[in-house]
């Protein structure tokens, strides 16, 4: 049976913040890595490697952190269960213009980063099924419990989506005398959350000296535009974060910034933490 996720709970929940990432699982399994063409260090070049990592003082402040166990090579949480890519599952037919499975980036991935393909051919459709039901179905139920947990304490529930991003998805972008941003967040150009709360977001990062920008080249995918119901008390915010700012993206490994860098985003998560506190305050008096 695999194991589809970490949950890992505060002693006492005091936020309507709910953390994620689910990206960052790197439980490579023999048989997948076997079916596939690439090497297992290639294979790590479409993970959030080490964000899990960098957020897991959440639960310290009084939210719950998700963390996806197995990697995005395997399945994509941020995508749809139904973004299957008929060029990698048998026998599904293309049924719409879908730009994400288009580029092999669907719910069960064609390639990593650079395009390079994962496998020779193609997966059988039960193996697809089977890995849905056991990673995307448990993942989604569990974010689904927690985000309904924390509205219902609070009002209103915030999903920080925490991602990471190639230096080279941004390195282009030119933030005036900042250069390219640290920071990429994404509502969905304000679809997914109240302007108060991207704000309040924001400000958090740029508080910790860390360069910000909004929407470009990353707006948020299936998390945001699914759990995100401003209208009703429901906010998600994706994160994305420079990876070249705490690893070397070659070797897939920690580079000498990485505790500094886990530092600054604990600072952001104390500071972010205190949204949405109001209501279980009010109950308790």
């Amino acid at each position: 049976m695999i194991n589809a996720f970490k949950l890992t709970l505060p002693e006492k929940r005091s936020s309507c913040l709910v953390f994620a990432s689910p990206h960052s699982g790197n439980a490579y399994s023999q048989a997948f890595l076997s079916s596939s063409i690439l090497n297992e260090r290639e294979i790590r070049s479409s993970e959030d490697a080490f964000v899990d990592v960098l957020f897991s003082a959440a639960p310290l402040f009084g939210a719950p952190l998700l963390a996806a166990t197995q990697p995005r090579a395997f399945v994509d949480l941020n995508r749809s269960v139904d973004e299957l890519d008929p060029a990698v599952v048998q026998g599904i037919t293309k049924s719409s213009n879908n730009p994400r499975i288009s580029s092999g980036l669907g719910v069960i991935p064609r390639v990593v980063s650079n395009g390079r393909a994962i496998y020779r051919g193609k997966i059988t459709r039960s193996q697809a099924v089977r890995r849905l039901k056991d990673t995307w179905g448990p993942y989604h139920a569990q974010l689904a419990a927690e985000l309904a947990k924390s509205h219902a304490l609070f009002g209103k529930s915030v999903l920080i989506d925490c991602h990471s991003m190639p230096h080279e998805a941004i390195s282009s972008i030119n933030h005036g005398k900042q250069g390219c941003p640290d920071i990429v967040l994404g509502d969905r150009f304000g679809a997914a959350a109240e302007p108060e709360i991207m704000a309040r977001v924001e400000a958090a990062f740029d508080a910790a000296g860390l360069t910000v920008a909004r929407n470009a080249p990353f707006a948020g995918a299936y998390t945001a535009q699914h759990y995100g119901r401003p209208s009703r008390g429901q906010h998600v915010v994706q994160i994305e974060i420079d990876r070249s700012l705490y690893m070397n993206e070659k070797t897939v490994r920690p580079n000498e910034n990485f505790d500094e860098l886990k530092g600054l985003i604990t600072q952001v998560i104390a500071d972010l933490v205190s949204i949405g506190r109001c209501k279980l305050q009010l109950a308790a008096e």
